[in-house]
């Protein structure tokens, strides 16, 4: 699951060096928490949060194929 967030924010940044992304399972339920560039910060959390809420529905419609639960974090 950490490399399709991965590659969903890789596209999104100008830094994709800098993409951090820590993974901390629980059970079924999966946190992921991304860091990216401060720099970088409005472009994956878009305009009123659109783009952090489109990347936590593709994760959790990825996360059910698995049969797992999913939260994804954005930490600045």
């Amino acid at each position: 699951m950490k490399e399709m967030l991965e590659m969903l924010v890789k596209d999104l940044v100008d830094n994709p060096d800098k993409i951090e992304i820590t993974e901390k399972e629980e059970g079924k339920a999966t946190t992921l928490e991304l860091k990216v560039d401060p720099s970088d910060m409005g472009k994956v959390i878009g305009r009123q949060g659109k783009i952090a809420k489109a990347i936590r529905v593709l994760m959790k419609a990825y996360a059910v194929k698995e049969n797992k639960k999913i939260n994804v974090e954005i930490i600045g």
